[in-house]
C-alpha cells in the first residue's frame, strides 16, 4: 500500500498493462485537509443559492464534460479497458444524470415542505405554526469506481445528487484512471467557474493507497460518503466513519450476485434462448458489474439442460475483454480457482483464453441446493464473467435457497403465466432480499429515472434504504428541519405565507 509519501502516480493502459504518461501528482494529507475547510466555508453561501441557479451550475457541468469532445470517452476506455462505445454510452448516461438532477432541483419536490398552520384557539392544547423543510447536511465525500470511469465517478451519480442537494462535494479521485478523472475534474472547475458557484463547492484528491480516503472520512467537516465499490473497502470506510466523534453516514454500494430464477414454464419454453441471452448479460463488460448475474436457480428438468448446454456453447465462443485493474484480475482468477477446485462444483464451461497480460476466461459453473447449504460461501460474489448455476430439485428447496442468499441489488424472475402461481410464493422473498425485482430481463442495465432503486440490503449497500441511481439518490444527502413559531422573516423562503412550489399543507396538497 502507498503511503502518504507518495509524490507521483500514473494511469495504467488496461489493455497492455503499460503506465500512461505523463505522471499525476499525488495528493496530500494537507491538500484532504484544505479542501475539506474549502467544502466546510462554501457550506452556508451554496445551500443558500436559488434553484435554478444551482440547476444551470448542473447543466453547465454536463455542457463542460460534452466539451472536452471524444478524448474524453477514448481516454476512459485506455484506462478502464472498457469498449469505446461502452465509454461514449457512459458519458451519455454522466450528462443525462446530470441535467435529471437539475430538473429535479427546478421541480422543488426534494424540499417536502409541509406546513401544519398554527392552531391557537384548539382545545384542551393549542397547536404551534409548524413548518419542515429538507435540507443539505453539509460537504460530502465522494469515491470514484472502477468499473464506472464516467457514470459513478467524479461526476458521477453521487456528486450529482451531492450537488443537487446543496452539498458541497469532494471526490477521491479512482487512481485506475486518473487522467479521465482530471479531465472531467477540470469540467466541473470550469462549470463552477462559469456560473459563479462559491469557491470550495468541489474539491479533489486523488493517489494511491487508503490513506488519502482515510483521512476524508475522518476530517469531522464532511457530513457524509458516497461509495462503489468493493465490500471490504466500503467496510472500511462505514467503520472510520462510526468511529468518529460525531458518526456520519456511508452509503456504500458493495457486493452483489444477483439471484436469476428460471422458472420451469419458461424454461420449457425457450432453455436454450435463455442461456444464450444469459451468456450476453454475464459477459457485458467483462461481468465487471456490480449487477452481474453470479447466480441462477432452478429446478432440474430438461428445460434446465436446455439452458445450461446453450450457455455452454454460447460462453465457449466468447472472447475475453481487458478487466479493470491488475488486482480486479487477480481476485476474479482466485475466486474462479476456487470455484473449480470444490468437489461439490462442475465447470460447465469456460470462455476463450485470456492474452495472460490483461484479461481471463469467462467461466461458468454449476452445483445443487445441497452443496449450497452445506457451504453458503458458494453464493458469494467473484467480480468478473463468472456465474454458479444452482439446480434444485423443486420449488421448496429452491426457496431455500433464495431464503439462504444476502442482501442483492437485483433479483429477476424469468417466468410465463403458467408460472405465476409458483412465482407468487417467491416475490415476498425477493422483496426482502433485493432493492430491484425484474421480471423476464437481465439485471446489466440501470435506467436512470425516478422510480429506479439501485441499491439493496446489507451487504449489496450499507443502508438499503435508499438508492444511488434515480431521483430518490437526492433524499441520501437530506436531512428534516421543522420551524416552530418562528417569524416569517427568519423562516426559508419555501416556508413563508405564499410561497410557490410544492407542498402539504395540514396533509393535503396545496
Amino acid at each position: 500500500m502507498a503511503g502518504p509519501d507518495v509524490q507521483e502516480f500514473h494511469g495504467i493502459d488496461a489493455a497492455t498493462a503499460q503506465p500512461i504518461e505523463p505522471a499525476h501528482a499525488a495528493s496530500t494529507l494537507a491538500d484532504v485537509a484544505e479542501a475539506c475547510a474549502a467544502a466546510a466555508a462554501a457550506f452556508d453561501a451554496y445551500r443558500a443559492i436559488g434553484a435554478e441557479e444551482r440547476a444551470a451550475f448542473l447543466e453547465a457541468i454536463g455542457d463542460e464534460i460534452m466539451a472536452l469532445g471524444d478524448a474524453l470517452p477514448a481516454m476512459a476506455a485506455r484506462e478502464s479497458g472498457l469498449p469505446l462505445g461502452r465509454t461514449t454510452g457512459e458519458r451519455g448516461r454522466t450528462v443525462g444524470q446530470l441535467k435529471l438532477f437539475a430538473q429535479v432541483v427546478r421541480d422543488g419536490r426534494w424540499r417536502q415542505v409541509r406546513i401544519d398552520p398554527a392552531m391557537r384557539d384548539r382545545q384542551p392544547l393549542p397547536r404551534p405554526d409548524l413548518r419542515l423543510r429538507m435540507m443539505p447536511l453539509g460537504p460530502v465525500a465522494v469515491f470514484g469506481a472502477s468499473n464506472f470511469p464516467l457514470a459513478f465517478s467524479t461526476a458521477g451519480g453521487d456528486t450529482a445528487a451531492a450537488l443537487a442537494a446543496g452539498c458541497p462535494v469532494i471526490v477521491k479521485g479512482h487512481p485506475a484512471h486518473p487522467n479521465t478523472d482530471a479531465m472531467v475534474a477540470g469540467a466541473i472547475r470550469a462549470a463552477a467557474k462559469r456560473t459563479g458557484m462559491p469557491d470550495g463547492v468541489f474539491g479533489h484528491v486523488r493517489g494511491p493507497g487508503n490513506d488519502l480516503g482515510a483521512a476524508l472520512v475522518q476530517d469531522p467537516r464532511i457530513a457524509a460518503v458516497g461509495f462503489t465499490g468493493s465490500r471490504g473497502g466500503g467496510l472500511a470506510l462505514v467503520r472510520l466513519a462510526q468511529a468518529r466523534a460525531v458518526p456520519i453516514p456511508v452509503y456504500a454500494e458493495m457486493s452483489s450476485v444477483n439471484p436469476v430464477v428460471l422458472m420451469p414454464a419458461a424454461l420449457a419454453a425457450r432453455g436454450a434462448a435463455l442461456g444464450e441471452a444469459f451468456v450476453g448479460s454475464l459477459t457485458m463488460g467483462s461481468g465487471q458489474f456490480c449487477t452481474n448475474p453470479g447466480l441462477v436457480l432452478a429446478i432440474e428438468d430438461e428445460g434446465l439442460d436446455a439452458f445450461e448446454a446453450a450457455a455452454a456453447a454460447a460462453l465457449g465462443k466468447h472472447a475475453p475483454q481487458p478487466m479493470l485493474t491488475g488486482g480486479i484480475r487477480a481476485a476474479f482468477a482466485k475466486g474462479t480457482a476456487a470455484l473449480a477446485g470444490n468437489p461439490a462444483v462442475r465447470e460447465l464451461a469456460a470462455g476463450l483464453e485470456g492474452d495472460g497480460v490483461a484479461s481471463e476466461m469467462a467461466r461458468l459453473f454449476a452445483t445443487d441446493a445441497a452443496a449450497v447449504r452445506a457451504d453458503p460461501a458458494l453464493t458469494e460474489e467473484v467480480f468478473g464473467a463468472s456465474s454458479l448455476v444452482v439446480r434444485c430439485r423443486d420449488l421448496d428447496e429452491l426457496a431455500t435457497v433464495l431464503e439462504s442468499v444476502e442482501g442483492q441489488l437485483t433479483a429477476t424472475l424469468h417466468l410465463d403465466p403458467a408460472d405465476h402461481d409458483d412465482a407468487r410464493r417467491l416475490v415476498p422473498i425477493l422483496e426482502r432480499k433485493a432493492g430491484r425485482v425484474m421480471a423476464n430481463g437481465w439485471p446489466t442495465g440501470v435506467e436512470v429515472a425516478h422510480a429506479m432503486v439501485h441499491g439493496g440490503p446489507f451487504p449489496a449497500t450499507s443502508d438499503g434504504r435508499s438508492t444511488s441511481v434515480g431521483t430518490m439518490a437526492i433524499d441520501r444527502f437530506l436531512r428534516p428541519v421543522c420551524y416552530q413559531d418562528l417569524p416569517e422573516m427568519l423562516l426559508p423562503a419555501e416556508l413563508r405565507d405564499g410561497a410557490d412550489g410544492p407542498k402539504l399543507v395540514d396533509g393535503k396538497p396545496a
